[in-house]
């Protein structure tokens, strides 16, 4: 096993890390949860119990990652990101008279980060929604609802201006795409989509 964990680091019993993975300095992993072979943790970032991170993920600095969020292999989570899992949080009970709890309840929502996508620098992410494969969040973007795959967003709240590639390369922005044909070729990589309704499918390439 060539796992690579800073001496600074916390890893809490009943983590699964993968091989060739790296764990850079003052990162705090909790209990249960899994992170696959071949990412990458940057320093100082923090990754609540039960979160599952697949392979070949890159999360930069300063990340805060809670319970209930799922990252799909080849993921891209920039430096400063950070995830939530409650629309309606307090610190205490409605009359004042303790703390609430901290462990998952109904209120708690899920997260999925699919296949491929990219989070920018700086981004919060709600709860309760999917980043669909390959989206890409712009830098400082809030995102409050889904993102489709292959979506370009930005703002606050995030919303879509235009379609990517897998490599990363924008394919035809929202304002173009209804005078653009249905099909499109990425103008860097050569990889086919079918735009249809701002659907973006792509293309099976010959062999």
């Amino acid at each position: 096993m060539s796992t690579k964990i800073h001496p600074t680091a916390i890893i809490e019993p009943g983590v699964e890390i993968g091989d060739r993975t790296s764990i850079w300095d003052n990162v705090h992993v909790r209990h249960s949860t899994t992170i696959g072979e071949d990412c990458i943790v940057g320093e100082k970032s923090y990754i609540a119990y039960g979160v599952k991170i697949a392979s070949l993920v890159k999360i930069n600095a300063f990340v805060y990652i809670c319970t209930a969020v799922t990252i799909e292999r080849g993921v891209m989570i920039s430096a400063g990101t950070v995830f939530t899992n409650d629309r309606f949080p307090r610190a205490a009970a409605s009359d004042l008279s303790g703390l609430r709890p901290s462990e998952p309840d109904e209120t708690t929502l899920p997260t999925l980060v699919r296949e491929g996508a990219t989070i920018g620098a700086n981004c919060t992410i709600g709860c309760g929604l999917e980043i669909g494969r390959f989206a890409m969040v712009g830098m400082g973007s809030v995102v409050t609802k889904s993102v489709p795959d292959y979506h370009l967003v930005v703002g606050s709240p995030a919303r879509s201006i235009g379609y990517v590639c897998k490599c990363g390369q924008v394919l035809a922005r929202v304002s173009d795409a209804a005078g653009l044909p249905a099909r499109v070729v990425c103008p860097v990589c050569g990889e086919a989509y079918e735009l249809h309704g701002g659907r973006v499918t792509p293309l099976a390439t010959a062999p």
